[in-house]
C-alpha cells in the first residue's frame, strides 16, 4: 500500500489539474475542501472516479460521506483504509 504521503501527493496533483481554483493558491492537507467550495457534489464524484482508478478500489455509495472527503488528510486516511492493497504509481520508462 502507498503511504499516506504518496496518497496526498497524488490527490493534490489531481485537484490542481482538475480544479483551476486550486492551482496558483495552493492547498493545505487539512484545508476543508467542501466548506471552501473547492469541491462540490460533482467535484466529489470526479474525485471518487479518480480514486477508484488511481488506487484500484471500489467506493460504495454508503461511503460517499462528507467526512471522508473533507480534506486531503481525510481522503488519504480513507484511501489507506479502503484500498490497502493499492499498487504504487505506474512509472513508464
Amino acid at each position: 500500500m502507498d503511504d499516506e504521503h504518496d496518497i496526498k501527493f497524488r490527490v493534490k496533483q489531481f485537484l490542481v489539474k482538475r480544479f483551476p481554483q486550486v492551482d496558483g493558491r495552493g492547498i493545505a492537507d487539512e484545508e476543508p475542501l467542501l466548506e471552501t467550495g473547492i469541491l462540490d457534489s460533482l467535484g466529489v464524484l470526479d474525485l471518487v472516479g479518480f480514486l477508484e482508478q488511481e488506487f484500484v478500489c471500489e467506493i460504495d455509495d454508503e461511503e460517499l460521506l462528507p467526512e471522508n472527503f473533507e480534506s486531503i488528510d481525510r481522503i488519504a486516511d480513507f484511501v489507506a483504509r479502503k484500498c490497502p492493497n493499492t499498487p504504487g504509481p505506474i512509472v513508464e520508462p
